[in-house]
């Protein structure tokens, strides 16, 4: 079988073997997919130590005839995103948006603007420690992404809140406003809050409390 090469993200492991793994991937090119990846676990596999949640790389596999389990061939790391493993709340974020990806992408159907959506975030939380904020910009931009975002000048949400959605469909993934007001941010929470249970099926992973903006230290970028 020819070889396949996408860009990936990692999503989840799972053991296969007690030397091999499932690795679930949202990729740029193939939408979600899941590949073994024999050997793994192995101490001299050149798979070893290429294979975590929120890693992203490049990778080979060739496709499986009769499954949807697919041969992991080859991996280039390009970042494991070490900062998520330094902020308990980026961590907690990342773990909400890969349960976004999983409950709502069909898979093996790319869907390019979504990869660029987690790719986005993911790289923002490896820096910065996540806040309700980019919680928030991470489901709008999602909605839009997905086709389903609200018209927010018809919804019923506050000016400042209205504004805000209205810039974050602007923004690209993992841009966050430079004077987000407080107010705006947990108006557009609590109306998002009611909005994906009544509108996407099955409901929505619960959204992780994290502090809002304005608890972020001085000096930090928002």
């Amino acid at each position: 079988m020819p070889l396949e090469r996408a860009q990936g993200i990692v999503l989840r492991l799972r053991p296969w073997s007690e030397t091999s793994l499932i690795v679930e991937w949202l990729t740029l090119e193939a939408g979600r997919i899941h590949t073994l990846a024999r050997g793994a676990r192995r101490p001299k596999s050149p798979l070893r130590g290429k294979l975590d949640v929120f890693y992203r790389a490049r990778l080979a596999f060739t496709r499986a005839r009769r499954s949807d389990l697919h041969t992991l061939v080859e991996v280039v790391l390009e970042t494991t995103h070490p900062g998520l493993r330094r902020h308990l709340n980026s961590l907690r974020a990342a773990g909400y948006a890969a349960r976004f990806v999983e409950k709502y992408t069909e898979p093996e159907t790319p869907v390019p603007e979504l990869f660029r959506l987690l790719a986005g975030w993911l790289d923002r939380w490896a820096v910065e420690e996540a806040h309700l904020g980019h919680l928030v910009a991470f489901e709008w931009q999602w909605l839009a992404a997905s086709g389903l975002q609200p018209d927010a000048a018809r919804s019923r949400l506050s000016p400042a809140a209205r504004q805000l959605a209205e810039e974050l469909s602007r923004l690209p993934p993992g841009a966050w406003p430079a004077h987000a007001a407080p107010g705006a941010v947990e108006g557009l929470a609590h109306f998002l809050a009611r909005f994906l249970p009544a509108h996407l099926e099955p409901l929505p992973p619960p959204r992780p409390e994290l502090p809002g903006p304005a608890a972020v230290p001085p000096g930090e970028k928002r």
